[in-house]
């Protein structure tokens, strides 16, 4: 199985905003991200859009519906009432249900599932009916696998932050050990995986190699810094490089 590459352009959004400007463009940005192979792309819309807007997510659907037909499109956030409209609105091929609020920098924990059962099946099966895969966001921790099985949801995306962040490498080695477990044991429940936060040119290819069913990894921050040196285009072919090389076994 190859990993796919989803392009996380949450950071490039961020950057736009910091002046009443419509640059950088997303869109411009994603439709070369599309081009240089990326598999699709991630957004992340909050509230208070400090990075996506609401008004970002119909063009960037257009994006890709329009010039990358077969690319998909995953909409992650908190599935309150407005985020859950807007996903059934759009019909994204993926959403991602992450437990963040607007007090958090970043996402920086996944869901507590015992503690928000029913409402994740309600919400799962909702979004399913519309046709959506939906994925959950949970730390790496083996036992929630299961959990989200029950719940009903397609995937898992692991947060690797634990692991993609830390620079003690004997407490890097033992975050990955969490990861490859609990991806283990989304195969073992019968869910699709996909993996994202913290992931670099460096640090992506051991955790593909480790899990060959991992299906998508989603990299947005690291991603964004590596294109301020090689350019956005570049920088994706070199992602992808680690994907499928990894994926087939391949040394870099």
């Amino acid at each position: 199985m190859t990993c796919k590459l989803s392009v996380n352009i949450n950071a490039i959004a961020q950057l736009r905003n910091r002046r009443d400007l419509p640059w950088p463009s997303l869109v411009n940005l994603g439709r070369i991200a599309l081009a240089a192979g990326a598999n699709g792309l991630t957004v992340h819309p909050r509230p208070d859009e400090r990075h996506i807007r609401r008004s970002d997510v119909p063009e960037l659907d257009q994006l890709i519906r329009s010039e990358f037909p077969g690319r998909e499109f995953n909409i992650e956030g908190n599935p309150d009432a407005r985020f859950v409209e807007m996903v059934e609105d759009i019909k994204p091929d993926q959403a991602t249900l992450v437990p963040d609020d607007i007090r958090q920098a970043t996402s920086d924990h996944g869901w507590d599932i015992s503690r928000h059962y029913s409402f994740l099946s309600d919400v799962v099966s909702r979004l399913q009916s519309s046709g959506i895969r939906v994925s959950l966001f949970i730390d790496p921790e083996p036992h929630l696998p299961a959990l989200a099985a029950e719940v009903g949801a397609d995937r898992v995306e692991i947060f690797t932050g634990p692991y993609g962040g830390e620079q003690n490498s004997k407490i890097r080695d033992q975050a990955l050990q969490q990861v490859i477990a609990t991806g283990n044991a989304a195969r073992d429940a019968g869910l699709g995986l996909n993996a994202g936060h913290d992931l670099t040119l460096e640090n992506l290819r051991p955790m593909i190699v480790a899990l060959p069913h991992l299906e998508e990894v989603s990299v947005g921050h690291c991603l964004t810094a590596d294109a301020l040196i090689y350019g956005m285009a570049d920088t994706v072919r070199r992602y992808r490089e680690i994907c499928e090389n990894s994926a087939s076994g391949q040394s870099g």
